[in-house]
């Protein structure tokens, strides 16, 4: 799933390449993608795109006073096309779920892969009428967001840090990847209990937490769209890592299976070199 700095980027790349175009057309292939009616996407045909921002993992378009924003969830992408197909798109018959036309014949695809359709379109007057944007918890790149605001979250919170970090009520815009990494970087266990954790071990995660997603922000800078997936790959230490060496001390990089996901993380430098169970084999070899 693509997560705050790959979000950021594509919100940058549309900065660069489609603030000031109008939009020509909209084509949407798969309408369950769209999760409003009113104001419809043909009410943006005409208008200019004014800015482009990021709440947490979500992209916000500015066109002239009316949003469209889109959460690419865990299987959509963004395909931006110097000059699309004139064809009008048949619903159904490709990945492809909504389609942006700028007047000059460039614009973007939003598709999705697989069998679960989770990709989401609104076209809204105030992006805080997405329930989703309107709980965000603060985002973790804000200037506002320092050490006091950070240890003020983790305050009493009898849960693991894994799970508070993703928590996009707590925190907009880390995901499973970036959380690994976070961890990785702050030498915790993902299974340490937020509220348990020391001023040193807070000081050491809120750092953690700036340096991995600026880096990672910093990585994606000035890329295409179509390479952001293969920078976020490139600069993960222990995410998808599994079974490689750590970078930091040469362990082996362990997994925790979940039913739909998994946690990497490196046993020398992060749990005392005691690797964690992981239920789901537990209960394959009982």
């Amino acid at each position: 799933m693509p997560e705050l700095p790959e979000v950021e980027g594509l919100a940058a790349f549309l900065r660069e390449h489609a603030v000031g175009h109008v939009v020509a057309r909209i084509d949407v292939a798969a309408f369950n993608v769209l999760k409003t009616f009113d104001p419809p996407p043909t009410s943006l045909h005409g208008l200019e795109v004014t800015e482009v921002a990021r709440h947490g993992k979500w992209v916000d378009l500015d066109v002239d006073g009316l949003h469209l924003v889109f959460h690419l969830s865990k299987a959509g992408w963004l395909r931006w096309s110097t000059k699309l197909n004139p064809t009008p798109l048949r619903p159904g018959k490709s990945p492809i779920a909504l389609r942006v036309v700028l007047d000059d014949d460039t614009g973007f695809d939003l598709t999705e892969a697989g069998t679960r359709k989770r990709l989401a379109v609104y076209v809204v007057r105030d992006p805080a009428s997405v329930p989703q944007i309107a709980s965000l918890g603060p985002d973790p790149l804000d200037p506002a967001f320092d050490r006091a605001a950070f240890g003020a979250l983790l305050a009493g919170r009898r849960t693991q840090v894994k799970g508070l970090l993703r928590d996009q009520s707590v925190l907009a815009g880390v995901g499973n990847a970036y959380s690994d990494e976070v961890l990785h970087a702050a030498k915790l266990s993902p299974y340490a209990l937020a509220g348990s954790l020391d001023e040193g071990q807070v000081d050491v995660l809120y750092e953690a937490l700036e340096s991995v997603l600026r880096e990672a922000v910093a990585g994606s800078a000035g890329r295409p769209a179509a390479e952001l997936k293969d920078t976020k790959r490139a600069g993960m230490r222990v995410h998808g890592r599994a079974g490689q060496p750590c970078p930091v001390c040469g362990d082996t990089v362990r997994e925790v299976s979940f039913a739909d996901s998994a946690l990497q993380y490196c046993p020398t430098c992060q749990t005392g070199g005691k690797p964690l169970a992981d239920r789901r084999m537990s209960r394959l070899l009982k």
